[in-house]
């Protein structure tokens, strides 16, 4: 498969300016809310149960991260998903953690069966989805991404879905397509809840691409990837790293992406 140029995926991206229903922890609401501004979308962070239904219908796709999960987000969480799914509205699963305990692998498995769009993990949750031994250290991966690609593969083809993983290196693939993106900068994981912020620019790349997720998965990888190069370029430590990442985002412009991400096809490993 052929992707279309990535810079195409962006430019729809910011015609659309899709309102992204934002389920996600306590530590990267705010954090999460100014990549999607920064990138040209609109975000929500909604969790109560009262009105998750009704207002996920309204919304462009739903990014779902269990990072601070509790009972009463769970649920929210369930019925946000099955309300995406009767909607056809996209979806992102970020399994923060999710080998950590018990409670966050039930509700993964719940979450799994729920059909979502794209799955955005690093390479521990990765492992763990696909039920293979992997210890992870919170939100940290202790595995390399080169070590996950069979999961991530065997994960998207039972699932159908995309499984975009990330790490040093970064794997895209609907199971029988695989596309690995290198760039970013050393920095980006001394910043807390970047991994979660992607997460939901890769749910507002797939609202404004909806025939395209495989190929949306990787420009908003892409484009992470991108202005995190720039922004180290510039940075003095992780605090100006997160100012200036927030600046090339905003930046960065449909050729751009489509000129400096480094983007290969690839087969599995």
């Amino acid at each position: 498969m052929t992707l279309s140029p990535l810079g195409d995926y962006l430019k729809a991206l910011r015609a659309d300016t899709p309102l992204v229903h934002c389920i996600t922890n306590y530590v990267a609401m705010n954090s999460t809310a100014n990549l999607l501004l920064a990138i040209g979308a609109s975000p929500a962070m909604l969790h109560a149960q009262e009105e998750v239904a009704e207002f996920t219908a309204l919304s462009g796709a739903l990014s779902v991260n269990i990072g601070t999960i509790s009972p009463h987000w769970a649920d929210a969480i369930l019925t946000a998903t099955a309300t995406a799914n009767q909607h056809a509205i996209p979806w992102v699963l970020d399994p923060v953690a999710v080998g950590a305990t018990r409670y966050r692998q039930t509700l993964c498995a719940k979450l799994l069966a729920a059909k979502p769009t794209v799955i955005r993990g690093n390479a521990s949750e990765i492992l763990t989805l696909d039920g293979l031994t992997s210890q992870g250290r919170g939100p940290d991966s202790t595995a390399a991404t080169e070590q996950a690609v069979e999961a991530a593969i065997t994960l998207s083809k039972k699932h159908g879905c995309i499984v975009a993983m990330t790490g040093e290196s970064d794997w895209v693939t609907d199971g029988t397509h695989h596309y690995r993106l290198t760039g970013g900068h050393p920095l980006m994981p001394r910043v807390t809840t970047l991994g979660c912020g992607l997460s939901a620019l890769v749910a507002a790349f797939v609202a404004a691409n909806h025939a395209a997720p495989l190929g949306a998965s990787a420009a908003a990888l892409a484009c992470f990837a991108v202005a995190g190069q720039r922004a180290g370029n510039h940075a003095q430590g992780p605090g100006s790293f997160q100012v200036a990442l927030l600046d090339a985002l905003y930046q960065l412009s449909p050729d751009d992406l489509s000129h400096h991400a480094q983007l290969e096809t690839t087969h599995a490993v």
